[in-house]
This record gives C-alpha cells, structure tokens and sequence, in this order.
C-alpha cells in the first residue's frame, strides 16, 4: 500500500497522533516499541515549551494511508535524535528505510568536528530497524534507555519516611517555588544558579501543568522537615490504556539516600492502582536510577538502543 507523507499540521495531529499511540501500544503486547501518549505529551509540553523549542510542523512527519489512517510518525526528543513510531501493520524495510532517510535530512545535529550527526533509536529486539541501521552506517551507541515496567495487580508496600518528613501532593504558590527550586537542585547540583532561576520564573513549570494528562494529586512531593521538598515525582495516569509512567523522579543531594525516592513512588503506585491501572513505566539510564527502580518493582525491562552516524 501506498503511504501519503506529510509534515506535522498544528492541533488536529495533535490529538490525532495521541489516539495513534494508544492505539498500538497494545498492538506492541504493552512495550515500548513506540512512545506512549504520555512521553507524547511530556515532550510537547516540556521539551517542546521548556527546553527545545522547535517548531512542530519542521521536525514531526506522519505517513498516512490514502483513507487518512495513521501508518506511521517521526519525532525527535532531542536535537539530532529521532523516533520511529509505526504501527505493526505497517512495519515494512521501504517504510522504515524512508523515515530514516528524512529523519537524516531533517533531524541531524553538527558535532564538535562541525559533521552532522543523528542519533536513532531502536528496540533491542527489533531486528528489521538495526539491520537497516547497520546498512546505512550507523554503529550501536553505548547509553541505552532501560525501558522498565511492573504489573500492579498486587499489593503495593507501604512508604516509610525518616522522622519528620512527609509527603504531599503538589500545591500552588511557596510549595511551587520550593518544587521549581528542588528541581535545580536535584538536576543541575553544581549550578545553583540554575535552581535560583528555576524558582525566579515557575513559567517552565505551569507549561508542564498544560499537558492533558497533568493531575495535582499525582505530582507528589516530599517535604523536609523544614517544609522544603526534599525529593519529587511526577506521576501521569492514561485511563484509556490503564497505564501510569514517573517522569520525573529525582531527590535534592542534601537528602539522598534515605529512601525518599522509593518511598515516593510507592505512594504513586498505590495512587496508579486506585485509579484502575493496571501497569506502570519508567525510564532510566543510570546505574543509581535503576537500582531505585528496580527496588521499587520495576524488574522487568527492555532496552532501546543508541545507533549513531556522522555524515
């Protein structure tokens, strides 16, 4: 069958691609062989608003079939990286092969030698892609996503906090500036200026609150007991496909280790699996975040891997 290719065309493929997604979730037994409507909207409220800011309709590409069905779509994440999300009905080499060959076209980022360079991700068992990878060139790269999940149809542990301190769902006014503050601190340690500017300007924070899927009472916070947060999660709830991912989950360097983190997510498991969902998500690539992960349940995991070419 022959596919339309298109650029990205404002809110319509918006809520379009977000109903692609769930879609074939599912198809793909539950995995990530694409983003879920989560990381769709965490990209285009954050890493869109807040960090990249791209224009959409240059670096989003859908193809279509004659009667306007979704195929498949190419998205970056960051500069010089690309994703391929296509529906398993469509997973063919030509497909494939094609959105590769625009993502290098369009998507390419210059290196320190000033030759541009794309990233592209890829399943570890997704056989076709890396095949085709390799015969464009391209080499595995060396920092995979762990792509962890955990089932909640059982019981989820209590959380256990030090002395003093609690956990609260996310609030407006000084709980907000101590939540943009705590995310400096926790993501930029050695620049406190970074966490100064973080707190001065909450606009960062309420074009996150934007998504559809943002809830108050899954963005949680532990507070210290001087009431500073401590550590923080976000917690995002799909009712379509009973799914829950944590992004982000992070603790301020003067309060790790004393299982905040776990602590954190246990009560943002229990509140998941209230609301009827049936399995959750988390990324990570670093030894230490997945060690709190898989403390947490979150055994179970695929790899999506790096393959790289400068051109």
């Amino acid at each position: 069958m022959e596919l339309i290719a298109h650029p990205y065309r404002g809110d319509e493929d918006y809520w379009r691609i977000r109903a692609f997604l769930r879609e074939v979730l599912p198809l793909y037994g539950m995995r990530e062989r694409c983003w879920d409507v989560i990381r769709w909207d965490y990209w285009r409220w954050h890493g869109i608003e807040n960090i990249e800011h791209l224009r959409l309709e240059e670096v989003v590409t859908l193809w279509e079939t004659p009667e306007g069905r979704i195929a498949a779509v190419l998205t970056p994440e960051g500069i010089g990286e690309a994703f391929l999300h296509v529906h398993p009905d469509f997973k063919m080499p030509e497909l494939e092969a094609e959105m590769i060959a625009l993502a290098e076209q369009r998507l390419g980022k210059p290196g320190e030698d000033g030759r541009p360079a794309l990233t592209v991700w890829a399943n570890q068992h997704d056989e076709l892609r890396q095949r085709l990878l390799l015969e464009r060139g391209y080499a595995r790269g060396d920092w995979p996503e762990f792509q962890r999940r955990r089932r909640l149809d059982g019981p989820i542990p209590e959380s256990v906090l030090p002395p003093g301190y609690t956990i609260v769902p996310q609030g407006d006014g000084a709980q907000l500036l101590e939540r943009c503050y705590a995310s400096g601190l926790a993501f930029h340690p050695n620049d406190i200026q970074y966490a100064i500017d973080n707190r001065a300007d909450v606009g960062w924070y309420r074009n996150i609150q934007r998504a559809p899927l943002y809830r108050r009472d899954l963005d949680l916070n532990a507070l210290a007991p001087d009431g500073a947060c401590a550590a923080f999660c976000t917690v995002w709830f799909d009712d379509v496909t009973r799914t829950g991912v944590f992004e982000p989950v992070a603790t301020v360097p003067a309060h790790q280790r004393k299982g905040l983190g776990r602590a954190l997510m246990f009560e943002g498991l229990r509140r998941l699996q209230r609301l009827g969902a049936t399995l959750a998500y988390v990324g990570s690539y670093s030894e230490g975040a997945g060690a709190l992960y898989a403390s947490a349940g979150f055994t179970d995991y695929e790899l999506c891997e790096q393959w790289v070419k400068r051109f």
